[in-house]
């Protein structure tokens, strides 16, 4: 049996991957969201974004939630909470995510969720959800963006980091006023 600081070193260095869509991922985002609000009751609003949160799109198989709070001292307060209810996070990380927060949750050295705290009025909020509601409302750019994931999953699949950065584009692309 690994022992649990391997696993979530295995989880944390997880290659980027893409699945085919698994319709059972908007349950697994009502349980963990069920979790949430229990645990966590001053949560404003707990949202499903995120490649999971389209149907059809093929995505990493991790269940990202954005859960909005009325300020960042609001979610630094509940990190401690989550961490001893299964997520982890990293200070060190959350140093790098300016006006935001965020968890992991793994299992068996991959990762399952992702938890991205920000406030309620966050323009960063907006844009994410903007954009997830862009791509289940727009089937050719959910199709032109599932193209783009696998071009850069092969060459950048050790580099979670430039994996996102390279999506950015095309996400600002696709939510400036045309």
């Amino acid at each position: 049996m690994s022992h649990p600081d391997e696993l979530l070193s295995r989880a944390i260095a997880e290659p980027v991957a893409l699945h085919p869509y698994d319709p059972a991922w908007p349950a697994a985002f009502v349980a963990k969201r069920a979790r949430l609000t229990a645990i966590a009751p001053e949560l404003l609003a707990v949202e499903h974004i995120g490649s999971t949160a389209v149907p059809g799109l093929s995505a990493r198989p991790i269940i990202d939630i954005l859960a909005a709070v009325s300020s960042l001292h609001v979610a630094d307060l509940l990190l401690p909470r989550l961490c001893a209810n299964g997520d982890v996070t990293s200070p060190e990380y959350n140093l790098t995510l300016p006006g935001r927060r965020w968890l992991m949750r793994h299992a068996i050295g991959r990762r399952t969720h992702h938890l991205h705290f920000l406030p309620l009025d966050s323009p960063h909020r907006t844009h994410c959800l903007r954009f997830r509601d862009h791509l289940r409302q727009n089937p050719t750019a959910t199709t032109v963006y599932a193209a783009l994931k696998r071009s850069l999953a092969t060459p950048l699949a050790h580099d979670r980091q430039a994996c996102t950065h390279a999506k950015s584009a095309f996400i600002t692309a696709t939510l400036e006023p045309k």
